[in-house]
């Protein structure tokens, strides 16, 4: 292994842990608010008992959330200290305004938020929750539209061997980075919705707190439902987009070799990269992958045997990682009809219902990751799409020390996933307070 891959398979599984975090942050402190919002309006204390249990359960993964992500940044100064050097006046500054007026303003109105239940005014106590979603939020934003960048750099010029910023309201504008943040965050709050009902499901097959978890249930299920539609449509959208901006990115999600109009879409396939086809295919539905990248079914879709080699994505890993997001998004609806026909039923019940909810709680955590490893491995062999490769942006450093500190990542992030990982079981199966 060398340094390249040494550095690439260190952010890759550093960012990989950091994502099981940020979804549920996302998604779970609206659900939060929305829950202290109707005790607020109502006076029913269920509410405000429910805004505890499932703020406890925010707060646990928020405090890993943030150790995970610190790393995160230094290791553009560390191990892509040449992509740094490159792009550090147009990524810098969005990751400086991500700390400094979101992520502050998150952490204090947290803190806010955790020792003012008996000292603010109920109405001023949601508002501090609101803060805290709406901040968190709005830092997922920023991160985005820095990603945003490397996928469809706009806003840029070349001068002095770097990418300078040229128009900073283009690098904020980037229609991209802004599809690309809906697409993330409808599915963190559909997979906020999963992890509720999930858990409610647990609870009310043994038969506790029903009024208490039939209430969380409902709420869940709504978030479920419709963000997980929500993200679908989304989604078809950031299909349009990468089809104009990423051609290649597209061929290798659909491991599409030929460029042809009406371009058809197959149920089965299987990649074959070294004979630049599939070795598998069948289930022709003509012209779908036009419709699906252009929304005409006569659109010409081009093919990777369009693109030079050295420039196509790593086809199969991109290919098998799109099947597996779209498998487990289609999913998610399914089985956000059935919680949400069942809220209004005794869902208690229902336990076949209630069973297959809580298995599906990994669902969107792994329809999530999938839908990252299709944004950064189909991006590939470029680190800025079109103006650095991922090769050129590596830090020169010793083969050793990365692979030293590769191991040692390996070893804290498992640690903190598994922390996280037990400390929301501990406290999901508690009964509220």
């Amino acid at each position: 292994m060398d340094v390249l891959l040494l550095s690439r398979l260190q952010f890759a599984f550093a960012t990989f842990i950091h994502f099981i975090f940020v979804p549920l942050t996302l998604g779970l402190s609206f659900i939060v608010a929305v829950m202290e919002t109707k005790y607020v309006r109502t006076g029913d204390e269920t509410y405000k008992k429910m805004a505890k249990f499932w703020g406890k359960l925010f707060l646990i993964n928020f405090a890993l959330g943030v150790v995970t992500g610190l790393t995160l940044e230094f290791q553009f100064g560390t191990n892509w200290s040449r992509y740094s050097t490159f792009v550090g006046d147009i990524f810098g500054s969005l990751l400086a305004i991500e700390a400094t007026a979101a992520f502050f303003l998150e952490s204090t109105f947290v803190a806010v938020w955790v020792f003012g239940w008996k000292k603010l005014s109920p109405k001023f106590h949601a508002t501090c929750i609101w803060i805290v979603a709406f901040a968190a939020n709005l830092s997922a934003l920023w991160i985005i539209l820095a990603n945003g960048f490397m996928q469809h750099p706009v806003g840029y010029v070349i001068q002095n061997g770097r990418a300078e910023l040229a128009s900073f309201t283009d690098v904020i504008t980037n229609g991209y980075a802004w599809n690309e943040f809906f697409h993330t965050i409808t599915g963190s709050w559909a997979l906020a919705g999963f992890f509720v009902v999930g858990i409610s499901s647990w609870h009310l097959l043994r038969k506790q707190n029903i009024d208490f978890f039939t209430k969380s249930f409902r709420i869940g299920a709504a978030f479920a439902l419709i963000f997980a539609l929500v993200v679908a449509l989304v989604g078809h959208r950031q299909g349009n987009i990468v089809a104009e901006v990423q051609p290649a990115k597209l061929a290798a999600m659909e491991s599409h070799w030929e460029t042809q109009p009406n371009a058809p879409m197959y149920l089965v396939q299987v990649p074959d990269p070294e004979n630049e086809g599939n070795s598998i295919q069948f289930g022709k539905i003509p012209s779908i992958l036009s419709i699906m990248a252009f929304n005409n079914p006569s659109a010409v879709v081009k093919g990777l045997k369009d693109f030079p080699k050295q420039d196509r994505p790593p086809v199969t890993l991109t290919f098998s990682a799109f099947r597996l997001m779209v498998g487990l998004g289609t999913l998610m609806i399914i089985v956000g009809i059935l919680a949400f026909i069942a809220r209004h039923q005794p869902v208690e019940s229902s336990t076949k219902l209630l069973k297959l909810f809580v298995w599906c709680i990994p669902v969107p955590y792994l329809a999530l990751q999938a839908g990252w490893a299709v944004a950064e491995v189909g991006r590939q062999p470029w680190i800025v799409y079109g103006i650095m490769r991922t090769k050129d942006a590596v830090s020169p450093l010793a083969t050793s020390q990365v692979a030293i500190s590769l191991a040692a990542f390996f070893v804290v992030y498992i640690l903190l996933a598994a922390i996280d990982i037990f400390l929301l079981a501990k406290y999901a199966r508690k009964q509220p307070a």
